[in-house]
C-alpha cells in the first residue's frame, strides 16, 4: 500500500474478475465466455473499422448503434446507453440513478460488484437474503423504500423471475428508481423492456459479453426512459465521453443484425445446458434451475473448494466463491458439447476417489 494513495483508494475492496489462465490444454468454465464464436459479419466489421479512420475520435454519442439498438428493441434512440461493458454502464447507473437519501436494495448473494460500486461511490445499501431456494423473493422487497438494482437472472445462483414479478416490483416504488442487469436474460427469460413504456423510473441493462460472444470487444448498453438516459449521458460525460471505439460501434451494429447468428448460438447453448444439468444430477448434485449460461451446482459429499482444486489439477476451471451461503456451489460455464464432456469425466472421476 502505497503512502500516495488516497483514502478512498485505501479503503476499497476491488471486485476479483474470474481467472484467465494460460494453461495448455485448459478447459475454461469459469467466466460465462461463449464456446461460440461471434457472428462472422461482426469480425469483419471490426477488421473494416481498422482502417485510416482510426486516427479520428468515434462518435461520442454512437448515434448509429444507438439507432440498430432502438430498432431492435423497438423503442426510440433516446432511450438507449451504451458504454465500455455493462460494467462501465452499471457504474454509471450507480452513480446517476442509485446513490439517493435511502439506501439501495439488492440481494445478499448477487453480482459481487454491486457492493464494489456501493463502496467506490459511497452508497449506503441494504443486502435482502435469498430464500432458502437461493431465490429473490419480491415481496422481501415489498413495504421497504430506495432503489433496487436485481441481476436478471440472478448471477451466481441462474434462478430468473418472471416478468410479472418484475413488473410487481417496479409498480411498488415509483418514486424510485429500478434497475434490472439482464446480463443473461437471452438464455431463456423474460425481459423486462417491455415494462419500460408504463415504468419511468425503471432501467434495462444488458451485455454483448455473454449471448453476442464479444466479450473481448466490451460493449453494453441500458434502456429506459429518455429522461434516464440523460442522467446516465451526464455521468459518462463527467468522465469518459469516447467510450466506444470506431472497431467496437462497427463489431456491435452487425452483430445486432446478424440474428440467425444469435439465435443459433444461444439455442445450442440453452441445448448444452439442460444436457449438462442432467449430466450433474446422475452424478449426484444439487443444481439449481438456471436460466442463464451457467449452472450452479453443489455435490452433497464434497466441498465446493476440494471440487474446484481437483478440476484444476484436471485442467478444467470452474468458478468458486468463498461467501458462507454460496461455498459449497460451483458456478460452471456452459461450454461447448467437447468440453462438457471432458468435465463430467473429470467429476466422475474425481467423485469416484475415496468413494
Amino acid at each position: 500500500m502505497s503512502r500516495f494513495w488516497s483514502e478512498l483508494a485505501r479503503g476499497l475492496s476491488p471486485y476479483v474478475p474470474g481467472e484467465q489462465p494460460q494453461i495448455p490444454g485448459l478447459i475454461k468454465l469459469n467466466t460465462n465466455e461463449s464456446p461460440f464464436g461471434p457472428s462472422p459479419k461482426a469480425i469483419e466489421a471490426i477488421r473494416a473499422a481498422a482502417a485510416d479512420t482510426l486516427r479520428l475520435y468515434p462518435d461520442p454519442q454512437a448515434t448509429r448503434l444507438r439507432e440498430v439498438l432502438a430498432a431492435y428493441h423497438n423503442v426510440a434512440p433516446e432511450q438507449i446507453f451504451v458504454g465500455n461493458g455493462s460494467d462501465e454502464v452499471l457504474a454509471h447507473a450507480f452513480a446517476a440513478l442509485l446513490k439517493q437519501s435511502d439506501p439501495l436494495l439488492f440481494p445478499d448473494v448477487t453480482y459481487s460488484f454491486y457492493p464494489v460500486y456501493c463502496r467506490l461511490l459511497g452508497i449506503d445499501h441494504t443486502t435482502v437474503p435469498l430464500d432458502a431456494e437461493m431465490r429473490v423473493r419480491v415481496d422481501d422487497y415489498l413495504g421497504r423504500t430506495g432503489p433496487v438494482i436485481l441481476a436478471n437472472p440472478n448471477a451466481p445462483t441462474g434462478i430468473a423471475l418472471p416478468r410479472t414479478e418484475i413488473a410487481r416490483l417496479v409498480s411498488s416504488r415509483p418514486e424510485a428508481a429500478v434497475v434490472i442487469d439482464e446480463a443473461y436474460v437471452d438464455f431463456g427469460a423474460d425481459s423486462a423492456i417491455p415494462l419500460i413504456r408504463d415504468h419511468p423510473h425503471l432501467l434495462v441493462v444488458h451485455t454483448m459479453s455473454k449471448s453476442r460472444a464479444l466479450a473481448g470487444l466490451r460493449v453494453g448498453y441500458a434502456i429506459g426512459d429518455a429522461e434516464l438516459i440523460q442522467g446516465l449521458t451526464r455521468v459518462k460525460d463527467s468522465f469518459n465521453s469516447y467510450p466506444l471505439g470506431r472497431p467496437a460501434q462497427a463489431g456491435a451494429i452487425a452483430s445486432i443484425e446478424d440474428d440467425a447468428h444469435f439465435q443459433q448460438a444461444r439455442a445450442a447453448i440453452m441445448r448444452n445446458r439442460d444436457d449438462l444439468t442432467a449430466a450433474l444430477v446422475r452424478l449426484g448434485f444439487d443444481v439449481l434451475p438456471s436460466s442463464a449460461n451457467f449452472v450452479f451446482a453443489r455435490h452433497p459429499d464434497r466441498s465446493g473448494q476440494s471440487l474446484a482444486a481437483a478440476l484444476r489439477e484436471r485442467a478444467v476451471l470452474v468458478r468458486h466463491f468463498t461467501a458462507s451461503r454460496i461455498a459449497d456451489y460451483l458456478r460452471i460455464t456452459i461450454g461447448s458439447e467437447a468440453e462438457l464432456a471432458r468435465l463430467t469425466a473429470a467429476l466422475r472421476e474425481v467423485l469416484a476417489q475415496n468413494s
